[in-house]
């Protein structure tokens, strides 16, 4: 099985004959223990730390389907190198376009992404609220914007809902959450450790969504509830809405009230806060053991690992576009 390798250091990446070999480079020029990773059984690299590479590793990388993210020093997301596109079907891409250009055919994929993740939000909430956590008040607005949906008549009225259940979810979070607080949602930069998470988090899981997209004739530029714009594949963003409740809150919720990171995993800069090296780790850890949980999917009638079930969602997708079986946005039962 092909397994996603986190970078956390700067250094340098190459090719030794069918293997990829990751050297370590400290701040001072040190060189660490080099690391040996066979092709074979590397699916993408997520980098945290400067990558020395040249075109020919980046050739190499292409032709084995191995796709790297990259991020800055403050954990911004920044890019990725994608490999050329494999598996293309000019018809869907045709069917895709076409669903865009018409309202109500966008209206109708936007509705189900919005849906989707409300309905993951809400679950989120009556998880803890079924555990002692008085959240009954914000389930409750949440259910009252969400009637709303059905009635929106265009995309921006969609987005300003969608931002409308953001909101009451995250005045949950301090609820919902032991030791620290949100207070509200901060992005760019994150202000405090919350924060911090939910922006690093959401980052990996939209990395995992463009990854998935990638892995089907969809064409990741293409986007329903977010426009499409320059510089940026916003169908992975629109699958994201869905999965980040289940795949980057319930993990959140879960590493804090656990204490499984504490005040210093945490780091201040500059009108910032991120993740120590030690957090990092943790959470990338985490975030892995997700993505790796398996659950019984009920129409499939097997077992499926969070990861795939992103997939699958893309595969649904497919469908929709080609007018073989409606898209409904992935909702948890459990």
């Amino acid at each position: 099985m092909k397994k996603t390798y986190y970078l956390m250091n700067p250094g340098r990446l190459s090719r030794k004959d069918n293997t990829l070999r990751f050297l370590p480079v400290d701040e001072d020029g040190n060189e660490g223990q080099a690391r040996y990773l066979p092709v074979e059984n590397v699916d993408q690299f997520y980098c945290f730390g400067a990558l020395d590479a040249n075109s020919s590793l980046y050739n190499f990388l292409g032709k084995n389907d191995i796709s790297v993210h990259f991020f800055d020093y403050y954990e911004n997301y920044t890019g990725s190198f994608m490999p050329r596109e494999q598996l293309l079907s000019g018809k869907l891409l045709v069917n895709q376009v076409q669903h865009y250009l018409s309202n109500k055919k966008r209206m109708i994929l936007a509705r189900q992404f919005i849906e989707g993740a409300a309905h993951n939000i809400l679950k989120n909430l009556t998880y803890y609220n079924n555990r002692g956590k008085p959240l009954e008040a914000g389930i409750a607005s949440i259910k009252n914007l969400v009637s709303s949906i059905e009635g929106a008549a265009d995309v921006p009225t969609l987005m300003g809902i969608e931002g409308n259940i953001r909101i009451c979810y995250y005045e949950q979070f301090d609820t919902i959450i032991n030791s620290f607080e949100m207070e509200k949602r901060s992005k760019q930069p994150p202000l405090n450790e919350v924060n911090a998470l939910i922006s690093f988090g959401n980052m990996l899981c939209y990395s995992q969504c463009l990854r998935a997209i990638q892995q089907t004739q969809l064409n990741p530029t293409i986007s329903y509830l977010h426009s499409p714009g320059d510089r940026r594949y916003s169908l992975a963003l629109d699958l994201a809405e869905i999965f980040k409740p289940l795949l980057v809150d319930r993990m959140i919720f879960s590493m804090l009230n656990r204490r499984e990171l504490k005040a210093d995993d945490f780091e201040a800069k500059v009108n910032s806060i991120v993740l120590k090296e030690k957090g990092k780790k943790a959470f990338v850890s985490s975030f892995e053991n997700r993505l790796n949980e398996t659950i019984h999917h009920r129409s499939l009638n097997k077992s499926v690992s969070y990861r795939y079930l992103i997939r699958l969602e893309c595969y649904k997708l497919v469908k929709h576009l080609m007018q073989i079986e409606d898209y409904k946005g992935f909702k948890m039962w459990w």
